[in-house]
Order: structure tokens, then sequence, then C-alpha cells
């Protein structure tokens, strides 16, 4: 197949900029994997729609305030205001190493040092760029500091994705993230999370859904656009993740026993097909890794049975993992419907549910 087949007219309109009123008042399109009927709702029904031993798996990663400004070296020293370089955080590859996607990219050369302030000109961070990669990757090496966190914490945005035609605002820090976030390490929001509220959990549990964490830290695949026409030239960056024992042996308990595994978005699938086709044996054992796993129309699915989805771009491996899932023509007529019913798209809009 090739990148094209997954297009579709979007209105620039239905790009969702402000999270709904409410964490929990998104709409949600069910869509029945036994017959491809389309149903619209309200994400405050997912309860309903889970049955009694169902295992629903979220991902607990935390987003953190990735987007930095810097300013290089040489221009620190000068009196008129330096230039800014857009510095995004993309994963940590060591203690204090991290691959970053740098704004403009052709200014900041290997060797250079980049330096952090505070509005009040207090430097709190700096870092040298030790490598060079492609469409402005950079990875740097940051002075050890006594608490790298707390500094990133003071001097960083939420990196909003680029279709938010706005700067980030103090909402953001805390609607740009699942109330059951903890892991550190996301540089994007796991987005089907973003809709839970501890009310719709506790419902969740009430109705006999054990719910299970996975972490997978969202990284620099969500910013990259597709820049090959075919789906086998595909590439994904990879990503950190942890499967913890519980999790594990809730879903080989469930998938033993003929019950459904639902994943909250599609860095759950990823994360529990990966760990599926890594396995020595039938069952999922509990583990750290990285994974660069690539699902698309064609790809088997072994653990999840039902998912809970935002809408994507056009032409995103996201939509491809989606339409793997559901069908490809279903799936495509289920984006069709959603613009015609004036679904909200993207990190902040409404849902999707097949099961």
């Amino acid at each position: 197949m090739l990148v094209r087949d997954f297009d579709f007219e979007l209105p620039e309109q239905l790009i969702a900029q402000q999270p709904p009123a409410e964490r929990a008042g998104a709409r949600m399109l069910v869509f029945d994997l036994a017959t491809g009927a389309l149903r619209d709702a309200h994400f405050t029904e997912l309860p309903s729609l889970l049955r009694p031993g169902d295992v629903l798996v979220i991902n607990d990663s935390r987003v953190i305030p990735a987007r930095l400004y810097a300013e290089r070296a040489r221009s620190v020293r000068q009196t008129a205001q330096p230039g800014r370089i857009e510095v995004l955080l993309i994963s940590e590859l060591s203690p204090g190493e991290w691959k970053a996607l740098v704004r403009p990219g052709r200014k900041v050369l290997v060797g250079e040092r980049l330096h952090f302030f505070t509005q009040a000109r207090q430097q709190l961070l700096a870092a040298e760029v030790i490598a060079h990669g492609e469409f402005g990757e950079r990875t740097l090496r940051f002075d050890p500091v006594a608490n790298f966190y707390a500094a990133l914490d003071e001097l960083g945005h939420m990196p909003l994705p680029p279709y938010i035609h706005r700067t980030d605002a103090m909402a953001d820090r805390e609607r740009y993230q699942t109330v059951y976030a903890r892991e550190r390490g996301s540089v994007a929001a796991p987005t089907a999370g973003l809709h839970f509220t501890e009310p719709v959990l506790a419902a969740i549990r009430e109705r006999g859904v054990t719910v299970a964490p996975v972490t997978l830290h969202v990284g620099l695949g969500t910013f990259q656009p597709v820049r090959v026409e075919r789906l086998d030239e595909i590439e994904l960056h990879t990503e950190r993740y942890t499967l913890p024992a519980a999790t594990a042996e809730a879903v080989n308990a469930a998938l033993r026993e003929g019950r459904r595994v639902i994943a909250a978005g599609t860095t759950v699938v990823r994360t529990l097909e990966h760990c599926a086709r890594a396995a020595a044996g039938p069952e999922l054992t509990a583990h750290s890794g990285q994974t660069s796993i690539f699902l698309s129309p064609g790809s088997e699915f072994r653990v999840v049975g039902g998912l809970l989805t935002n809408f994507h771009l056009p032409q995103s491996t996201l939509l491809m993992l989606v339409s793997a899932f559901g069908g490809y023509g279903r799936v495509m007529a289920a984006y069709r419907h959603a613009v015609e019913q004036r679904y909200r798209f993207f990190s902040y809009g409404d849902c999707m549910l097949l099961a």
C-alpha cells in the first residue's frame, strides 16, 4: 500500500485547538468490530460498553516540559537581544544525553554550546552539541546539575503538537497530561488517555474491569512526517517501554480465559503487540526495552481485542495502525463519518472505540 492511500479531507476548523471544557466531555464514535456499524456516543458511556472481565491497559507515561529555548555560546556575550534556538527534547539516550530536534537546525553545529536561561537571566542548564542527525536532529550532552527535571520544570514548555496554533498555557501543564501519568519521559501525551477522569476509572473498575498500566515514552515519531511513499519503506524511531509484572499476569490470564484486552491508545497497542512478538513463549513476561514496531494493514494482532483511540492525522502511521486493527476500508469510512458529523480531531479532540 501507499502512504497516500491514508489521506482524507479534513477541514481545518475540526482540528481541536483547546481541550474540551470537561476532561471527560469528548464525543466518542463507537465502531463495532464484528459488523463495522457506527454509533455516535459520548466518552462517559465507555464504562457501560466494557464487559466484566475485560482488562483495560493504560499508558502511565508522563509528558515532560520538553520544549526549551536556548542561546548559542557566542551569542550570550552580545549586547543585542540574542537569537533563540528552539530545542525539543525527544528521548534520553543515557544520563545527561538527549536526542533533540533543534530549530533553526542549520545554525547549530557539533561542538557548540547552548545555554538555557530563566526570564530573570539565571542560567539553569547548559549543553554541548555532540552529534548531528537528519531533519534537525541533534544529540545534546547536558552539564551535570543537582536536579535536571526541576530545572526542566522551570525552563520548559509543554510540547504541544505543531497543529495546535498557539503557545502552551498554564492549563496545558495539567490538561496535556493523563490523570494517571506517573513515569516521566514522553514528549507528547498518549492522547486517548486524556479523556479519563477518576470517576470514570472508578466506574470502569466497578464494572468488573481490571485497569492495568504499561509505560511507553512517546518520542520522535509523533513529530516526524512520513517521508517515503510505500508502507513497506517506513521505519519508526525506537521508544522506551516497560511491561510490569502485574500487567503481564492480568493480560496473560485474560487471553487464556478468552476475555478481552482493551488498549487505551495506540501506544498501548504497540507495547503489547511488541511484547507478544518478543516473548520466548506464548505468554508475556515483565521486562523493559525499546520498540520500533510498525503495524499496518495485514499485521496480526496477538493481544489487543479492543481499542480506544483519538482521530489521527492524514497519512500518519497511527492511522495506519488503526486501519490495520479495524480494517482499512471500514476505518476510512469511519473517518469520513467523523468529518461529516464534525467530530474534533487530534490530541485535544474526540475519540473512537473499536470493540
